[in-house]
């Protein structure tokens, strides 16, 4: 009740201020950047309770340390309660528990080899996200750092942070979880056609559905191609994923 009681009576004040507090910032390795609060969080929400808890016992420097991680600097100006209330709005929307979140949109071309990773290599999106939850703002720092420059990361981070790269490159190097027999694809060459790409994949057992189109951005098939069952889709993947194609791009196969 005092939690909910204190959200009230900071959400006139907020919703007046908000637009003015968020200021992009150019910080390495960022994801996605976020430029103005929207106030879309319900403040009697359990679930804004339950993410406002998770965020309380941290530091102002760790929460201001999270908000950067993702291109957002608050405004001098800010108490501690307003950057903290920030930050849960932001994890919200990351995480897409706000009602009026936008789809994520895979960019035509990543700002940083990070980026990159967390767009196109589920098993390091789902470790990092789990460092993230735990609030180790060092250990983000250390593994955002390590992908962006693996030598650089190495020099700075090898002796004292081995434990936490090692599980970072296998996560980078770890083949997309496969859930079901479908899968979508993306980074064939175009000159394959439709007919070339069905038959490479249906060489790894029968196919139920196959959809395939040229990217409009790049000369590469994109589709979904549906298996009889799961392992011919786990085949795909183990042969296909991360494949160097020779065009700057790499094969990605993802399990829907």
């Amino acid at each position: 009740a005092t939690l909910t009681m204190r959200f009230s009576l900071l959400l006139p004040f907020l919703a007046a201020s908000s637009c003015s507090a968020w200021v992009t910032s150019p910080v390495v390795g960022s994801v996605r950047a976020l430029t103005c609060l929207r106030m879309a969080i319900d403040y009697n929400d359990p679930v804004v309770a339950q993410e406002f808890a998770a965020v309380q016992p941290l530091s102002y420097e760790e929460v201001e340390e999270e908000l950067q991680q993702s291109g957002i600097r608050p405004s001098a100006a800010m108490n501690e309660m307003e950057v903290k209330l920030m930050l849960v709005e932001m994890r919200m929307r990351l995480n897409g528990k706000l009602k009026d979140s936008t789809p994520k949109t895979k960019p035509t071309k990543f700002s940083s080899k990070f980026e990159e990773a967390m767009w196109t290599k589920p098993a390091f999106e789902e470790f990092y996200n789990d460092l993230k939850a735990k609030g180790d703002v060092n250990m983000l720092n250390v593994v955002a750092e390590y992908v962006n420059d693996p030598k650089l990361g190495e020099q700075r981070y090898g002796k004292t942070y081995k434990a936490i790269i090692r599980k970072a490159m296998a996560a980078l190097t770890a083949p997309p979880p496969v859930k079901s027999p479908t899968l979508k694809f993306s980074g064939f060459p175009a000159n394959m056609g439709e007919a070339g790409c069905k038959m490479t994949l249906e060489a790894l057992g029968p196919i139920v559905e196959f959809e395939c189109e040229e990217s409009d951005d790049f000369p590469i098939l994109m589709g979904k191609v549906t298996y009889e069952d799961i392992e011919a889709a786990k085949k795909a993947v183990e042969q296909y994923a991360g494949m160097d194609m020779g065009m700057g791009t790499q094969l990605e196969l993802i399990s829907v």
